[in-house]
């Protein structure tokens, strides 16, 4: 998942600001799966690990729907791409529900409380994150090489 980010950030780095912003900010949200991942037996004294990780998340997530999907429609029905916005209406529904299923992860283990009563589901809970996460990661590149990748190369 790491490299996959790593990639991405090399490919799309510096071709727009959010963008650019937001794939480090990937990057870091990985890390810090990757460092919650390697904890191991997880107590209460994890809890502050697991809910910095939870915010992080939540700020990608907000991050891709509010500023980077809209940034990316902007550019289609600007340049009147009919066939990045149809890109577009095809995996936002996508991304949505994979949102839904990613905030779940967030309500159960946002605070001490949450996370204390969920401790042992913890692992099974990150193995599952980790794969819509690569999943979520899959969707976004694809918009970004879709609506992104086509809108410079007619800016050019």
């Amino acid at each position: 998942m790491l490299e996959r980010c790593k990639t991405a950030q090399e490919r799309w780095g510096g071709v727009h600001e959010i963008i650019d912003r937001w794939l480090k900010h990937r990057k870091a949200l990985v890390e810090a799966f990757v460092a919650l991942r390697e904890v191991g037996e997880y107590t209460p004294t994890d809890t502050p690990k697991v809910q910095v990780f939870c915010e992080m998340l939540v700020d990608y997530v907000s991050t891709g729907h509010f500023e980077v999907y809209e940034q990316l429609a902007l550019e289609a029905k600007e340049f009147h791409d009919d066939s990045a916005l149809a890109c577009l209406h095809k995996l936002m529904p996508e991304l949505s529900t994979n949102t839904s299923i990613v905030l779940e992860f967030n309500d159960k283990y946002d605070s001490k409380e949450h996370c204390n009563k969920q401790l042992t589901d913890l692992p099974f809970a990150l193995q599952a994150l980790g794969v819509l996460m690569e999943e979520r990661f899959a969707y976004e590149d694809q918009l970004i090489e879709e609506l992104h990748e086509a809108h410079s190369e007619q800016s050019a």
